[in-house]
Parts: C-alpha cells; sequence; structure tokens
C-alpha cells in the first residue's frame, strides 16, 4: 500500500501538532510546579505543627491557656464538681451539637480543646478568672452569644456545634502532645 505526498503530510503535521502540545504541557508543568511548592507551609510553620505542654503548674479549677498552631489552646484542670456537672448533662437532649463528656476528653480531670467559637471564629469569653462565663458554667461567645457548657459543647447561640478538640496524646501523667 502506498501513501499519497498529501497523506504523508498531514500524519507529520499530525505528529508534529501532538508533540508540540506534549512539549508546551510539560514545559508549563516545569514553570508552574514553584508556584505551587511555595505554597507549601514553610519550615517554622510546621515547627509549630506540635506543642509539648507540662501539665504539672496547673492547679485544680484553673484555665489555661496555650497557642498550637495560631490558635489558643484552652487547657482546664477540672474539678470533681466541673466532671459532675458535665457528665450529668450526658443525656440531654436540648444539645445542640450532642456529646458525651467521654467522648470530648481523654482523662476525666483534663479539658483540652480548641478555644475558637464555632460561629464566626471568634475566642470564647471564661479563661480568665475575671471573664463572664455562660450560665452553664463554661464559655461565653460576646459576639453574637454563644454558650458553652464546662466540656465545650454548645447549648445557646448560632454556633453550629462543640469547640473542637485538637489532637493530642499524653507523653506522661503530666505531660501533653498537641498536633
Amino acid at each position: 500500500m502506498t501513501h499519497t505526498k498529501s497523506e504523508v503530510s498531514e500524519n507529520r503535521r499530525d505528529f508534529l501538532y501532538i508533540a508540540t502540545a506534549t512539549f508546551a504541557a510539560a514545559g508549563a508543568s516545569l514553570a508552574v510546579w514553584p508556584l505551587i511548592d511555595s505554597m507549601n507551609p514553610s519550615a517554622d510553620v510546621l515547627a509549630l505543627s506540635s506543642v509539648d505542654i507540662d501539665l504539672s503548674p496547673i492547679e485544680p479549677g484553673q484555665r489555661v491557656t496555650f497557642k498550637w498552631r495560631g490558635k489558643p489552646v484552652f487547657v482546664v484542670r477540672r474539678t470533681p464538681e466541673e466532671i459532675a456537672r458535665a457528665k450529668a448533662d450526658d443525656n440531654n437532649p436540648k444539645l445542640i451539637d450532642p456529646a458525651t463528656d467521654a467522648e470530648r476528653v481523654q482523662r476525666p480531670e483534663w479539658l483540652i480543646m480548641v478555644g475558637v467559637c464555632t460561629h464566626l471564629g471568634c475566642i470564647p469569653l471564661g479563661q480568665k478568672p475575671g471573664d463572664p462565663r455562660s450560665e452553664y458554667g463554661g464559655w461565653y461567645c460576646p459576639c453574637h452569644g454563644s454558650k458553652y457548657d464546662t466540656v465545650g459543647r454548645v447549648r445557646k447561640g448560632p454556633a453550629p456545634r462543640n469547640l473542637d478538640i485538637p489532637p493530642y496524646v499524653y507523653l506522661d501523667d503530666l505531660k501533653v502532645k498537641i498536633g
């Protein structure tokens, strides 16, 4: 079978189009990669992706704030009364985002959660001794009125869910690693 001159020209032209498009796509990928790679977190940000916390200086009933990934983390050494109050509300049908106390803490004495309101990202009050607290003994977001109980469950207001629990692990009895 013989090919005419125009068929050979068409085949050659198709090959050149495909080769040019492939070369252009590879070049564009190589040119865009530095831009994409620059969007990864820098080394100093990655270093802050976890934080070790010594819990030994925290007294029962005390609330302390730490910083993790640029967000406040509330650490609370709960009293037996706070633990009992939180457990008593475990089966409350009026909870906006139902969760038991045991689902929100790894150890009953310690509550560790991200201190950012789940409505619009405000920082709720109630962490410092003079701050106003909700009628549930927890936190109060003054921006839009969300109220949280002693285990960070949303009880009233526009917040759609409970205060978030960060990933954490106990390194020993009084040291915890967040992140």
